[in-house]
């Protein structure tokens, strides 16, 4: 039974509760963070906390813990678990409101643990089939709770057998993915969205280690030149270097293609490391 620390208490998954009155449940107000372990130790765990207390700050959201706060008590609740490799999800809470609706001054902090949880490895042998819409995030630099259109989008993603849905703002700019970032290999220089995405940290992360190896480009991405582009792959913390083998109804036959392939074996070789302290 997985163990919790939901607002000052280590609970059993069980017994996790939140309040009916939190405006997390109310008004659907909050925000969360994800991450996973390699060899037990949580990957950037520092970088995405300082990701989430600024998702807090961008909706209004008082988050009254420090990062070593948060830090310390994700340690101790992944320590509270028997896991090899633990998923983590990191969330604040609206709190109580005297109104309903108005924030308070009380958040509250949950930390919940799970095991890690693999994809099928056809899906990076062969690639995955994405789709797009016409859709945009709200505040998309603050990973809230509010995944409703998200939700919709990855439900038609999966009725016509694809894995993702890509967003694409009304001037035909892909975005970003439900639960990912995308990448594009085009005339052979990484290309990937800069505008208007939550930045992702495992983004992050491969941006710092294609240096060597890659042109890269960080700009607006048409959906056009996205169709016309030689590779693609997404990239999450549980997804990681995932390859893309079909947008919409355009195949693509490199699925992995030797730059997806290059990023794959520079993610390996660095979570490897990572994981070894």
């Amino acid at each position: 039974m997985a163990i919790y620390y939901v607002d000052g208490d280590f609970v059993e998954e069980q017994d996790a509760k939140l309040p009916l009155s939190d405006l997390i449940i109310l008004r659907g107000y909050g925000v969360f963070d994800f991450l996973r372990t390699y060899g037990g130790r949580p990957f950037h765990l520092e970088n995405h906390i300082k990701r989430l207390q600024n998702s807090a700050r961008l909706i209004g959201l008082a988050c009254p813990w420090s990062s070593s706060e948060i830090i310390d008590i994700t340690l101790q609740t992944i320590a509270r678990n028997d896991y090899p490799e633990a998923n983590i999800r990191l969330l604040i809470t609206g709190g109580d409101s005297e109104d309903s609706i108005s924030p308070g001054q009380q958040p509250r902090l949950v930390v919940t643990v799970g095991p890690v949880k693999r994809f099928p490895e056809q899906w990076y042998r062969d690639g995955v089939k994405i789709i797009t819409a016409r859709l945009n995030r709200y505040i998309p630099g603050a990973k809230s709770i509010d995944y409703i259109r998200a939700i919709v989008t990855l439900n038609d993603a999966r009725a016509v057998g694809a894995v993702e849905s890509v967003y694409v703002d009304i001037d035909d700019h892909v975005l970003e993915g439900t639960t990912s970032n995308l990448f594009a290999v085009i005339g052979g220089r990484l290309v990937t969205p800069a505008e208007d995405i939550l930045p992702g940290i495992t983004r992050d992360v491969i941006l710092e280690l294609v240096q060597e190896d890659f042109q890269v480009e960080l700009r607006n991405l048409p959906r056009a030149e996205l169709l016309q582009a030689e590779e693609i792959f997404l990239a999450s913390s549980n997804k990681e270097v995932m390859p893309v083998c079909q947008v919409d109804d355009q195949p693509f036959k490199l699925a992995p293609g030797p730059v997806t392939g290059r990023v794959q074996g520079l993610f390996r070789a660095y979570t490897e490391k990572y994981g070894q302290g």
